[in-house]
């Protein structure tokens, strides 16, 4: 044991060696917990070897978020897109499961990172591919919000609550500049079909009222079509990651 941990001291340090670790540590012992001067110790450096691959720890968070984000199972091309959609959902909440910090991280966040970039504009990908407008695809964003990356705000969660400062899910710019809309056509696609509304709360450029009543009538449309169908609940799920 101790020999492969002298092997690990020996390894060259790189960034992303140092995002690996770091959501090790945050895994087994919580973001709350991990400091430049921890990590340090876990990899066997002095915590000013860090800094030459990360420049504070604000940008080492943003690194461990891409690094759990692209452990998301990518979507499967060919097939319809609400089982895509759902698949990759559910595969984002496994990996909630996996990293419990992660969506707390995500959230606290003011810039969306390139990872989950990335990954939103692969679901609006999805949307546009099954033939979805501009339009349909900026308002079914809003109105998944958070859940699409496997997690959804819980009115009643006060353990949430008490550890957020009223930041919602992350939102790309209402406007890309070029190098960024190349990168994320779809986001940049529907960026722009965006209604203005400066006060809005969901998003600059959005239409704050029309998203809420737009998500709340899907709401209310699905829990009408269950009632009808006489649903009933199905037992408690034991998933194992943090209910939300």
């Amino acid at each position: 044991m101790a020999e492969q941990a002298d092997v690990l001291r020996r390894t060259p340090l790189s960034r992303d060696r140092i995002l690996r670790a770091a959501v090790t540590l945050a895994d087994g012992t919580g973001i709350e917990s991990l400091s430049m001067r921890n990590l340090a110790q876990e990899l066997g450096v002095v915590p000013m070897a860090l800094y030459k691959h990360v420049a504070n720890k604000d940008e080492l968070l943003d690194g461990m978020i891409d690094v759990v984000v692209g452990q998301i199972d990518p979507p499967v091309p060919g097939d319809d897109w609400k089982p895509t959609v759902r698949l990759r959902v559910l595969a984002a909440r496994r990996m909630l499961g996996r990293h419990p910090w992660a969506a707390l991280a995500i959230e606290s966040r003011n810039t969306a990172t390139p990872g989950v970039l990335a990954y939103l504009d692969s679901m609006v990908g999805v949307f546009r591919a099954a033939g979805f407008s501009v339009d349909l695809a900026h308002h079914v964003m809003h109105a998944m919000g958070s859940r699409i990356l496997g997690f959804s705000q819980e009115l009643f969660d006060d353990t949430r609550r008490a550890g957020r400062s009223g930041a919602s899910e992350p939102q790309p710019a209402p406007t890309f500049p070029p190098e960024a809309a190349a990168r994320f056509p779809h986001l940049a696609e529907i960026a722009v079909a965006a209604s203005h509304d400066d006060g809005s709360v969901v998003g600059s450029g959005c239409d704050d009222q029309f998203e809420f009543e737009f998500a709340l009538d899907l709401l209310l449309d699905g829990i009408e079509r269950l009632h009808r169908q006489g649903c009933t609940p199905p037992p408690f799920s034991e998933f194992s990651g943090p209910r939300r």
